[in-house]
């Protein structure tokens, strides 16, 4: 029986940032760290690669015919608005 086991980009960014905040919990209880200055430091580790995948790499999912439609209607309203509203 073998376990096939594939992990995509995005299960390895949240298993990050379980992992970094797990790791300030536990610093900051078994060291002399208090344990909110474990958890920030967690935190902040953690934001890193939220950052990195929101950011650097973001989930672009390839948009339909519609929603490409949808998205230059919209924006020719708000600016017929923000022009109305500007004279």
């Amino acid at each position: 029986m073998e376990l096939d086991v594939s992990l995509s980009y995005y299960d390895k960014i949240l298993a990050a940032i379980a992992a970094s905040l797990s790791g300030g919990a536990l610093a900051g209880t078994i060291t002399d760290l208090r344990l909110r200055v474990g958890l920030f430091a967690g935190a902040v580790i953690a934001t890193v690669f939220v950052y990195h995948a929101l950011f650097q790499n973001p989930p672009r999912p390839t948009p339909s015919r519609q929603a490409k439609a949808a998205a230059v209607v919209w924006h020719a309203f708000v600016g017929i608005l923000l022009v109305a509203t500007f004279l």
